[in-house]
Parts: C-alpha cells; structure tokens; sequence
C-alpha cells in the first residue's frame, strides 16, 4: 500500500468550458482504474451537456454548493447541497445547475478512463470534428439537438463551441 496522498486543489489541473469547468481531482492510475473524481463548478443556470448517453461509465454526483437539476431518462430530479444523484451508464441524461448561484460537484466516475475525455475534449476546444471523433473514442453517443430545447424547457444558456 502506498502512502496516505492529500489532494492539493490548488495544484489540478483546470479547464472552463463556458458555464461548465472540470477540476482533475484523482485520476484514474490513482484509484487502481476503478474509478477517477473531477471537480464540475457549473454557473447560474447553465447546462452542462447536452442529451447524452454513456456507454461505459457510471457517474455519481455529489452537490457540493447550490441546486443540481438532471434530466435521467424521463425524470427530472432537482437535488440541493449534500445530495447524490446516480447517473448510469445506458441512460440518456443531462444536468444543470438549477438555480440562481453558483453550482459545484463532485463526480465520481467508475470505472476510471472518462476523466481524460475532458482533458482530450479541452484541447480540442472548438473543433467539432475533433469533438465528434473524441465521442467516438469514448463510446458517448450526444445529441446536439437537444440543447435548443433544454435551455428553453429549464431556462438555461449554453456556450457556443
């Protein structure tokens, strides 16, 4: 067994994606590849995704700050600070920060691997083919069509990419 390991956030790695940022918290090597942990600030009202559908991964959220809104499957869930939300794999879904101040997670992901999607899907920043291609290599089917009607549906806003 290795040594006790303490988490230093101001040494993550970060990116924003415009209304969604990830924090890289424990990779996946880390944990053995069972499972990896990203840190999501969302802003006021922002969705984070859109429609989406994880092949491969599981992914538990934990509220930190702020009210979680999710679309898993049919459902609509609104969770507070100090909530789990289950999003598993073989489900469409979608989350947002459902209120008027700032949103922060923590995710879980399981097994590990997912985590270097938004570090793949960061460098690649604006170009759609490359964005396509990084979707494909991680098995996540994602329906751009939806986010129109999501921000209408929850009164959010999304960035443009």
């Amino acid at each position: 067994m290795g040594q006790p390991t303490i988490i230093d956030p101001s040494r993550s790695e970060s990116f924003d994606f415009g209304g969604l940022g990830v924090q890289w918290v424990i990779d996946g090597p880390a944990a053995g590849g069972r499972f990896a942990v990203v840190h999501h600030p969302i802003a006021p009202r922002a969705l984070a995704a859109p429609l989406h559908y994880h092949h491969n991964e599981d992914e538990y959220s934990f509220v930190l700050t702020g009210r979680l809104g999710a679309l898993l499957g049919d459902d609509v869930v609104t969770a507070e600070a100090g909530t789990w939300v289950f999003k598993p794999r073989g489900q469409w879904h979608t989350f947002w920060n459902a209120g008027a101040s700032p949103c922060e997670i923590i995710e879980v992901i399981s097994p590990a691997g997912f985590e270097n999607y938004f570090r793949e899907v960061a460098a690649a920043w604006g170009d759609l083919e490359r964005f396509a291609a990084i979707n494909a290599r991680y098995q996540l089917d994602m329906d751009f069509d939806s986010v129109p009607q999501l921000c209408q549906r929850f009164g959010l806003t999304f960035p443009q990419l």
